[in-house]
């Protein structure tokens, strides 16, 4: 696993690394306050978008995550945000997460694609041998939309984490390991056939 700044591109999809440059646009595409309701960051103004980027990059310089900017490859539109994060070398293993696009673009190939070309790179490029993904325990959309990938559910870690507004969140735990992953591949490329 070699950890440096790439970007993944697939038809619908580019992945670019993320910047401070991209300020802007992402504060436009993240304005809906919807996005932010079940994650532990609240974004209600430029100021808030910058704050979060700054500790997504300085997560990156500590080579502890790689973030990326989403585009619609179509409109070059900045729509969202995501991110390999918790990036264990020794242990061959990184998490997916701090995702999201505005909602014009959800439930759109995007998304789909998005985590098809992530996987791909954990699985096929850093072999990987698992990949995590984790949700507030509240979040039902995510929860469904990461077990209809094919990813498994773990388990709840209680009092997880601490969100901006103060509430102590439960976080549900779910992972894809090695040996799933051609399967995974496989639903994901048919979900993207049939958004199509």
């Amino acid at each position: 696993m070699e950890i440096k700044s790439f970007t993944l591109e697939g038809e619908a999809v580019r992945l670019a690394p993320l910047k401070l440059e991209h300020l802007s646009e992402l504060y436009e595409a993240g304005r809906d306050e919807s996005l932010w309701l079940w994650t532990t960051n609240i974004i209600k103004s430029k100021e808030d978008m910058l704050r979060y980027i700054e500790t997504a990059l300085g997560e990156a310089a500590r080579k502890l995550s790689l973030p990326f900017v989403t585009i619609e490859k179509s409109s070059g539109a900045i729509i969202g945000s995501t991110r390999f994060g918790n990036i264990d070398l020794s242990n061959r293993k990184t998490e997916i997460g701090w995702t999201w696009i505005s909602p014009k673009y959800q439930r759109t190939a995007t998304n789909t694609e998005a985590k098809l070309l992530m996987l791909s790179h954990a699985f096929e490029t850093w072999n990987c041998v698992r990949v995590e993904l984790k949700t507030d325990v509240l979040n039902e959309k995510s929860r469904n939309a990461i077990l209809r990938i094919g990813a498994k559910e773990e388990g709840i870690l209680r009092q997880h984490l601490i969100t901006d507004a103060g509430r102590l969140r439960d976080t549900v735990y779910f992972s894809i390991i090695d040996s799933e992953w051609m399967t995974v591949k496989a639903n994901l490329k048919e979900m993207l056939r049939k958004v199509e």
